[in-house]
Formats: C-alpha cells, structure tokens, sequence
C-alpha cells in the first residue's frame, strides 16, 4: 500500500513576519496539518515535519540490506585468493 503524502494538499501561506511571530504555531501546523509555505517577497519556502522529508527523500537500505538486496552484478569479479608468498621486509 503506498502512503499518499499530505503534499497533495496545498499548502497554508504564511508571510515571513508572521511566521516570525507565530514561529510556534507554524511548526504546529506543519506537523499536525502538513506542509506550510513561507513567503519573503518573491522567494518562498516550505516547512515540513522530518516525517513527511523522510517520506519524500524514500527508504535509503544501510550498507547490510543493499548487500542483501541481491541486486549486485558480481559475475566479472574475481573472488580467487592470491595464493603467492608475502615479499620479505627487513626491520
């Protein structure tokens, strides 16, 4: 089952002033309510919960899973141990 994102909704526009003012509210919103967007004139961002940037940025597997996945083409590598004797050092 794919979770839909609350990204589908628009987002709630906040003015930089009054998202300065009401910085609290704000990280409510956008953690109850979803993403709010924050507007200085032209320029525009959004604030988000981790939960939902986690959601967009996807599952990422740890070095373990992505061995284990088996999706790793391993046939042209060549696995044989070097049999040959270790060159002498003197100390």
């Amino acid at each position: 089952m794919v979770r839909q994102s609350r990204f589908m909704e628009a987002p709630m526009e906040w003015k930089l002033a009054e998202a300065k003012n009401r910085f609290s509210e704000l990280v409510n919103k956008a953690l109850l309510e979803g993403p709010q967007m924050v507007t200085r004139r032209d320029d525009k961002v959004v604030v988000i919960s981790e939960n939902e940037y986690q959601h967009l940025l996807g599952h990422k597997p740890n070095f373990i899973e992505f061995l284990l996945e088996g999706n790793l083409d391993l046939d042209r590598v060549d696995f044989r141990r070097d049999k040959s004797t270790s060159r002498k050092v003197d100390l």
